[in-house]
């Protein structure tokens, strides 16, 4: 059997859970129906089961399924990559007591960004400002690829342009349908070694795969970015783009009855520039979501076994 085999069937629970930390009962892992989320879901059951001898369930789930689910069940148990800017009922159950932030899912949180070739940055240096790129902004393609309609930065996206003055510097727009066409534009641009600026997130494959620079917006100013994202407010301003809250959440049910493992996701963390990678592989490889998280175990142990006591590293160092 060769280490891929043998790590897919650990990852499937082929293997049989380690004694090590074995009062584990059982635990419930929401599964997000994106990609990073379900790799995420797939290093937390495989850990949980090798290192922490936990019966894992995984269930499938969404940002409203999740909360609606806590809200009503309890569970599940953990819910990893929890972006609660899309579930603000997330603070009433904190609040409440139900569930509790057990760590930052990603080490920057979730990124925003303005970005431009990293090539035409290194060429004209001036473009890694937002005053560069409007001063010239023949350099970048003379057009900005912006959100599509209904997204939350179509609406921080179409103040800033607004305030920035893109009309002005004879700047246009593209508002894209979708983000299908949304990346598809950066894509073929780095592709075909083409001017490009755009909006894009982090972490997703296109930050792993190609070498883009984030345009300095200026300061984050939190009162006028909070301005700039309510269509209501009548005013814009300039502000960066602040980093997103992006959780791993647990019921405070799961952190009473299970501490090691409420303990092992306070140190769960995933770095950015891993994720952006690993997504990037993802894609390339046209991989399942277990052997993504396969992939991540083998090049990054060095993150991940530092979030494991010592009796779930040692049993974990037996498969690896």
């Amino acid at each position: 059997m060769n280490k891929r085999s043998l790590y897919a069937l650990a990852l499937a629970g082929a293997l049989s859970p380690v004694a090590a930390n074995a009062d584990c009962g059982k635990v419930s892992v929401g599964e997000m129906n994106w990609t990073s989320g379900g790799i995420i879901a797939s290093i937390t059951e495989f850990i949980l089961t090798q290192g922490y001898g936990c019966d894992v369930t995984v269930v499938p789930s969404a940002t409203t399924t999740a909360i609606t689910s806590l809200a009503e069940n309890n569970e599940p148990d953990i819910v990893p990559e929890f972006w609660p800017n899309g579930a603000p009922a997330y603070y009433d159950l904190a609040e409440e007591g139900k569930v509790v932030k057990a760590s930052d899912a990603f080490s920057q949180g979730g990124t925003e960004h303005w970005l431009v070739p990293a090539d035409l940055v290194e060429a004209h240096p001036e473009l890694a400002t937002i005053e560069g790129v409007l001063a010239n902004p023949d350099l970048v393609g003379g057009v900005f690829h912006n959100c599509p309609d209904g997204w939350g930065c179509r609406i921080n996206n179409d103040s800033l342009i607004e305030a920035f003055d893109f009309e002005a510097h004879g700047m246009d727009v593209f508002n894209h349908g979708s983000g299908e066409t949304l990346k598809s534009a950066l894509v073929s641009a780095m592709e075909n070694d083409e001017p490009y600026f755009g909006y894009y997130w982090g972490p997703t494959a296109p930050l792993g795969k190609y070498d883009l620079v984030s345009v300095d917006l200026g300061p984050v100013n939190e009162s006028v970015y909070e301005c700039n994202i309510d269509p209501e407010c009548g005013e814009v301003g300039v502000s960066g783009y602040p980093a997103a809250p992006v959780f791993n959440v647990v019921t405070t049910d799961l952190a009473d009855r299970e501490p090691e493992v409420f303990a092992f996701m306070q140190n769960m963390s995933f770095s950015n520039d891993a994720m952006n990678a690993l997504l990037a592989w993802h894609e390339d490889n046209n991989a399942t979501l277990d052997e993504a998280a396969v992939h991540y175990l083998e090049n990054n142990k060095d993150e991940w076994m530092s979030w494991l006591n010592d009796e779930a590293r040692e049993s974990i160092q037996g498969v690896f």
